[in-house]
């Protein structure tokens, strides 16, 4: 008895101390996510935001946590299914735009319709408290890391945009159903493309025109294949902008030990809202930079009064998306005048 009682406590010790030399091998084992995203290495919200984000996560995990980049779909599938690819762990992180995919997750939608946006500073520090309020259900397949959006859109085409009569019969692309909806308002020709298909279409004619700020401009080769770059005069120099999210699987976050679910949670949300805000609004200087660079491309700042018939022009939007959201229970009004309020709470002291 006393001989099997202590064969038994030897055993328990012994799976005791197995159990914790594999936790502690877990603690110290080294963890690698793979990050997929529709632009190239090559564009600035790469250079610039996600790859230096990766180093910081490998950083403050020292070295326990490994991003590996994945760009311009190297693992297949085309950008709209970006969403369905993190969701369902096909890949443990996505940077993307909802608006690749018309519908897909309308709650972010207010941030895109015209003229609500007044730059990427501002916006990205609305959006946090936006997604406090309204984005529960629409994150809940997702641990989301960040919500934010680009500087804004200006008119790049190929031949100029001055007034809005500029616009009649142009074909421009845009990336949200809320930018083609704008695009028809004024008169133009909303083509619904993702980013890589730009040069393509520029060059074979499928397309006169993109609506994109200036910072994503050399990626897609816009400083070669268009002439005219056209801002708006007033308070509110873009027509919109779109909302990119920056999203996790959330099994593989769940999976990691605390300590390191810490240093994703410290790299994410508030705690880095204002710094990539601030990201976007920088890196729109050397886009313009590199737009300047080609002699033949010229610059348009069209009048207040001009913007001022856009603006007017563009006011059914909202009616349609009202609508459009309204189907879902959505209370179109309330977001939009949540997100309008939340982003001047946040321009006058962003």
């Amino acid at each position: 008895m006393v001989k099997n009682a202590l064969k038994s406590a030897a055993l328990a010790g012994a799976a005791v101390a197995a159990l914790t030399m594999s936790a502690g091998s877990a603690m110290s084992q080294e963890i690698t996510l793979r990050m997929h995203t529709f632009i190239p290495p090559v564009a600035n919200p790469g250079k610039t935001f996600l790859a230096p984000w990766a180093k910081k996560i490998e950083a403050d995990s020292n070295g326990r946590l490994k991003i590996q980049p994945f760009w311009a779909m190297q693992l297949g599938g085309k950008a709209p299914q970006l969403l369905d690819q993190v969701r369902d762990g096909v890949v443990d992180i996505v940077w993307t735009l909802p608006g690749f995919s018309p519908g897909r997750m309308p709650e972010v939608e207010p941030f895109e319709l015209p003229f609500v946006h007044r730059d990427a500073l501002s916006t990205a520090l609305a959006l946090q408290d936006y997604q406090d309020k309204h984005l529960g259900k629409a994150l809940a397949p997702y641990k989301p890391l960040l919500l934010h959006s680009h500087q804004g859109f200006l008119f790049q085409t190929k031949d100029p945009v001055r007034k809005m009569e500029d616009l009649k019969g142009m074909k421009i692309r845009a990336a949200s159903r809320a930018g083609v909806w704008l695009l028809e308002s004024l008169g133009a020709t909303g083509v619904g493309l993702p980013l890589p298909q730009i040069p393509a279409a520029l060059s074979k004619g499928v397309i006169n025109g993109v609506t994109l700020p200036y910072e994503i401009a050399p990626a897609v080769k816009t400083p070669e294949l268009v002439n005219y770059f056209s801002s708006l005069a007033g308070p509110q120099p873009r027509l919109g902008t779109n909302v990119f999210t920056f999203l996790m699987n959330k099994d593989s976050y769940d999976k990691l030990p605390a300590d390191l679910q810490k240093v994703i949670d410290d790299n994410s949300g508030r705690n880095i809202a204002r710094a990539a805000g601030q990201n976007w609004v920088d890196v729109e200087v050397p886009g313009r930079k590199a737009v300047e660079a080609k002699a033949k491309n010229q610059f348009y700042v069209i009048p207040e009064a001009e913007v001022n018939r856009m603006r007017a022009a563009s006011e059914p939007v909202f009616t349609r998306w009202y609508n459009e959201v309204s189907k879902s229970g959505l209370d179109g009004p309330a977001m939009v005048r949540d997100a309008r309020e939340m982003i001047a709470k946040y321009a006058g002291n962003s």
